[in-house]
């Protein structure tokens, strides 16, 4: 663990009474993805000119939610927390908006640009988890962030039935009211965060060591690594899901069903994944969670019925939420206070930089090879989070500088 510096003041008070507003924030956060992923490829699928561009609106918020990463980080460390909320709601409102005049005007341009705007707001609500952090305890850091991920129960129920609710609210637009409702619920948002007790930004000129320094550590690189495999992974089977499922003739509402049990599954175990941490260590969590994530893989590939599909998206939710979990622990374990900003920015620039790829490359697997390959591409990545966590724990056995 790094040491703390003596601009890092320990205040769990504060960091609990935050939990609750950045629970509900990310549970509300959580129900502009959930809406997003879960009529993405659909909408896509209509408006786009050909079947393989259908998951593009997905990819494009996830290139939004990269690219929101660092600015998120910068807007932070120069004004604070809580000014980067505040724009990131703002940004899920104009999602919301847009994506519902694409779909009157049947335009799949501005439903990308919709779903991007929707990854800025992405990118932001993920600083949630890190936000509960700043200031607590060593103890009840991992506590703090697995808390405010439980949020994202919430957004499991609140996302889907948005959607199932509001679908066919205004013949023949599907999902047009949907997008309403979602931009009226980042709005609520937005009044949540306004009340977030965020600590200043740091007003010493010294941001602690350099970037490059801090990225070398094996604990970092093992941490970026398995968040990297974690959230990729999952998107690439979540984002294949309702189109999938579509293809192999179930209804809509079966896919609603499955997306929201699969976030209810990914932010569900957050009640106990903290204790789990600090109980059995967070390598130990994230190597759960990733064998997880393959064994989702595995139901994937042995049937194509409505229990299959919702069988693997449970498991993926519940994979992702130990090993992203346990992920984000260990980068609270490498940094200071001064370099938390800096330091949390680049990791999730790496996680959802890379995801990405995964994220564009779905449609075109999906549409090329079939739902089969999409499960099987997810062995190899988990192989190499699990290589990462071996090196790093041995290394710092040894005696390693890892920290």
């Amino acid at each position: 663990m790094v040491e703390a510096t003596s601009h890092e003041i320990t205040d769990d008070a504060r960091a609990r009474s935050n939990v609750v507003r950045l629970a509900i924030a990310q549970a509300l956060g959580g129900a502009n993805s959930a809406v997003i992923f879960a009529t993405g490829a659909i909408v896509g699928a209509t408006l786009a000119p050909s079947m393989a561009l259908a998951t593009v609106p997905l990819s494009v918020y996830v290139v939004g939610l990269a690219l929101g990463t660092l600015p998120t980080g910068m807007i932070a460390r120069r004004h604070g927390r809580r000014v980067a909320f505040i724009i990131g709601t703002g940004c899920g409102v104009v999602t919301g908006l847009l994506a519902a005049l694409a779909i009157l005007k049947g335009s799949f341009a501005l439903f990308c640009v919709a779903t991007f705007i929707g990854g800025w707001y992405g990118a932001v609500a993920q600083s949630y988890r890190f936000a509960a952090a700043d200031g607590a305890s060593p103890a009840f850091s991992p506590k703090a962030v697995s808390w405010v991920m439980a949020g994202g129960i919430f957004a499991g129920v609140l996302g889907p039935q948005l959607v199932q609710w509001t679908m066919d609210f205004w013949p023949p637009y599907l999902f047009a009211v949907s997008f309403l409702a979602q931009a009226g619920v980042a709005l609520i948002a937005m009044a949540v965060v306004a009340g977030v007790d965020a600590p200043p930004p740091p007003k010493a000129r010294d941001g602690g060591r350099p970037l490059f320094v801090i990225a070398r550590q094996p604990r970092f690189v093992a941490a970026a690594v398995c968040g990297v495999v974690s959230y990729s992974m999952m998107n690439l089977v979540m984002t294949s899901a309702p189109l999938a499922m579509k293809l192999c003739g179930l209804p809509l509402t079966a896919s609603n069903t499955g997306i929201q049990w699969h976030i209810v599954a990914m932010y569900g175990p957050s009640f106990f994944t903290g204790l789990l941490i600090a109980r059995l260590g967070a390598p130990t969590v994230v190597a759960a969670g990733l064998l997880l994530e393959a064994f989702a893989a595995t139901i994937g590939l042995s049937g194509i019925t409505t229990h299959h599909f919702w069988a693997g998206l449970v498991v993926l939710g519940l994979g992702w939420n130990l090993s992203f979990v346990g992920a984000s622990a260990l980068v609270l374990e490498t940094h200071t206070a001064l370099e938390r900003n800096k330091v949390q920015a680049f990791n999730d620039f790496l996680v959802f930089g890379t995801m990405t790829v995964g994220s564009f490359l779905s449609g075109q697997l999906l549409a090329d090879f079939g739902w089969s390959v999409v499960n099987l591409v997810v062995y190899p990545p988990v192989a190499i989070g699990l290589i990462a966590l071996v090196v790093a724990s041995r290394l710092r056995r040894r005696g390693a500088p890892a920290l």
